[in-house]
């Protein structure tokens, strides 16, 4: 079994990103990642995103519902792709004495990778697993090298993999 963070911060899994690549892959390992955390007694925190493609209330804002979120599990909505901006993430953080993190969801090169250098530069420690993170193809790179491209430059700066 992979090491464990302090706190396990799932980003975006939500409708609106559903076909993403590798979506539902993505979901079952979270969600074996989710059943480690519980095991250990360690908190699960859910980043919600809202803005005004991704509307609050509405299908595309809820989590994928095949997630497996409790009611006792954190959620942080966010208005930004940095979990910790205008949020009480590094609020609920500090007060559970978190000092490390593991980082997945959505999307790679917005949200992931915002949250993963501001929490650094919070100095928070980050630990992840490989091919954690979705995002979409684009006119410069097919998704797969996109998470590929940012897990090279987080690999030993920002992150450090299992």
């Amino acid at each position: 079994m992979p090491k464990l963070a302090e706190a396990l911060i799932v980003i975006d899994m939500q409708n609106a990103l559903k076909y993403s690549y590798n979506f539902n892959d993505l979901v079952q390992r979270i969600n074996e990642r989710i059943s480690e955390y519980r095991q250990a007694n360690l908190p699960i925190i859910f980043i919600q995103h809202n803005d005004e493609d991704v509307v609050r209330g509405t299908d595309l804002w809820k989590l994928s519902g095949k997630l497996d979120k409790q009611d006792e599990d954190t959620v942080v909505e966010k208005f930004h792709a940095n979990a910790f901006y205008k949020t009480d993430l590094n609020k609920v953080l500090m007060q559970g004495g978190i000092k490390t993190l593991e980082i997945c969801g959505a999307q790679t090169e917005y949200c992931c990778n915002t949250t993963i250098i501001m929490a650094h530069g919070l100095g928070y420690k980050i630990i992840m697993e490989h091919d954690m993170t979705t995002s979409f193809d684009n006119n410069y790179m097919i998704a797969e090298d996109t998470i590929s491209f940012f897990e090279n430059i987080w690999d030993k700066r920002f992150v450090t993999f299992q």
